[in-house]
């Protein structure tokens, strides 16, 4: 039974599982990633993991890979990697097939994850969805059709760098007021002092500023995605990355806020919900494209 890799790169860490074509993870490994991570220094590292879980000749047929930044939009190279040092156009699908004989592609980590939770997780009863990432940054996925939007040059989906407010706190993209500026565990560490587990715990105790706080957090999430609803009218929206954790503070706000701005006809039947896949997602949703690779 062929099976694919899933390969989820990291700053820190390198997650990788053996995938057969029903979802099933027969086998899975995370090794760290090497520090400095030069290209080379992480070529070496993922190429020993694959022989690790890819001990029986001709057991895999495919690599999928998602990394920290933007693939072109053939997935072949790493045109930026957050976090790693020296990754400026990596041609790392080429170089993991020298080394492997595997056909590779790869994807950025977000996108990943919303593959992921479109195949195994929350989106996998739908067609149509975005995924929004709330971390250190924010970042999202777009499935159109059941299939991931990339763009003209393979870097779609930066759905935190919309701008909701021209005049708002400048952004390492270049622009203001982004939404990434409103609702990355950076914004909510400059505006309060606190990690967002914190203040869902002092929510959950019935603190009345937490309990502010996230109502102010769930109205500029909505505004958001507002947008995006009017220009890709998903059927459900899902919600991951750490933040995540506290959603049930802030989504009734976020659910108002999309009721009060966005037309019915464009907001129809769409749901809210959490991810499921937590930080597994990527790695699976990298293995849905090896799938895709090789069907």
């Amino acid at each position: 039974m062929t099976q694919v890799i899933g390969i989820d790169l990291g700053g820190t860490a390198i997650k990788l599982g053996r995938f057969s074509e029903d979802g099933i993870c027969h086998q899975s490994l995370t090794v760290p990633t090497p520090q400095p991570a030069t290209p080379e220094a992480v070529l070496a590292a993922m190429t020993d993991a694959i022989l690790q879980l890819n001990p029986v000749e001709n057991a895999v047929s495919a690599i999928g890979i998602g990394t920290p930044g933007p693939a072109d939009a053939s997935g072949r190279i790493a045109r930026v990697a957050i976090n790693l040092k020296n990754w400026h156009n990596v041609p790392l699908a080429d170089w993991l097939e020298a080394k492997t004989g595997l056909p590779t592609i790869l994807a950025n980590d977000a996108n990943c994850a919303g593959l992921g939770e479109a195949w195994l997780g929350a989106g996998r009863n739908f067609k149509n969805l975005i995924l929004i990432t709330l971390g250190t940054g924010v970042g999202g996925a777009v499935i159109l059709d059941g299939k991931l939007f990339v763009g003209h040059q393979g870097a779609a989906g930066e759905l935190g760098l919309i701008t909701i407010n021209p005049d708002g706190p400048e952004c390492n993209s270049g622009n203001r007021g982004s939404l990434e500026q409103y609702v990355s565990v950076q914004a909510i560490r400059r505006e309060t002092g606190l990690e967002p587990l914190e203040l869902a715990n002092l929510a959950k105790s019935g603190d009345a500023k937490a309990l502010e706080f996230w109502q102010n957090y769930g109205r500029y999430l909505g505004i958001g995605l507002a947008s995006l609803i009017y220009i890709l009218t998903p059927e459900v929206i899902i919600i991951g990355g750490g933040i995540s954790a506290g959603a049930e503070f802030f989504l009734p706000k976020v659910r108002e806020e999309i009721e009060r701005r966005v037309l019915p006809t464009s907001r129809e039947d769409l749901q809210l919900l959490v991810a499921e896949l937590g930080n597994q997602a990527g790695m699976v949703g990298a293995a849905k494209l090896a799938w895709q690779l090789v069907q």
